[in-house]
């Protein structure tokens, strides 16, 4: 049960996450399919805009959203911003290790039950421009989906659940899968099939990197790294 302090921010946590999921839905239904991404991608952007990035700076730092200062009036240090880059990227590749391996066996199988895909072939995968999957990853897709749903909702949801839970240096709390359900949900309204409510596990990880780094970076770096290697296996394993 919600007591009233917690109220409001609940309320508007879901009518903002509703409000974009609709608008998103609309996006991919209504649009050409070339300009759906960057559509979702501005809706998400002008949603924490409007909830977050337009506030006082101590509201942007509690949403993760300062950037190492990179978004806040004050004099930029060059050197945090490259060393929170650094750390970002390094956070990505370490849960990368970790986890892509049982990904990629529990992918091959899926791939052979669902499409009879008996094995890859590197010959299937598509050429790209250079650092092209890469950039429209971050900044089309992992970098907006990160602010609202890591920076703004999950933030937002962190004042009606209080994270009290200790988990790997993280303190965590039942906003994780609040967040990760609606995260899910999104993903299932713009395409409608079941296979996408998968993005719940990942978007897991997403908010436990949120927590334990103070900031959306790794985050966005590890959701672009998620994304590129599931499309990749998509293209070795998938239906021809």
């Amino acid at each position: 049960m919600v007591n009233r302090p917690h109220a409001r921010p609940l309320s508007e946590a879901l009518l903002a996450a509703s409000a974009v999921t609709l608008t998103v839905t609309l996006a991919s239904a209504l649009l050409r399919d070339r300009w759906i991404a960057s559509a979702v991608g501005f809706t998400f952007l002008g949603a924490t805009w409007l909830l977050v990035l337009r506030r006082d700076d101590a509201a942007v730092a509690r949403a993760g959203l300062s950037f190492s200062g990179l978004v806040l009036p004050a004099p930029l240090d060059t050197r945090r911003v490259l060393h929170e880059l650094g750390a970002s990227i390094g956070w990505a590749v370490l849960l990368g290790a970790i986890f892509f391996g049982p990904f990629y066996l529990g992918f091959r199988t899926y791939a052979h039950w669902a499409w009879h895909a008996q094995a890859g072939s590197l010959s299937r995968l598509r050429p790209i421009g250079p650092l092209g999957d890469l950039i429209g990853q971050v900044a089309i897709i992992a970098l907006p989906e990160e602010v609202f749903y890591r920076g703004y909702l999950q933030s937002r949801l962190d004042e009606v659940w209080v994270p009290k839970t200790r988990v790997l240096g993280a303190t965590i709390g039942p906003s994780i899968l609040a967040t990760s359900a609606i995260f899910a949900l999104g993903h299932l309204a713009t395409i409608h099939d079941a296979g996408r409510l998968a993005v719940f596990f990942p978007s897991i990880l997403f908010g436990w990197l949120r927590a334990r780094t103070g900031g959306v970076g790794a985050s966005i770096a590890f959701h672009a790294l998620c994304n590129i290697y599931s499309a990749t296996l998509l293209q070795i394993f998938g239906p021809a």
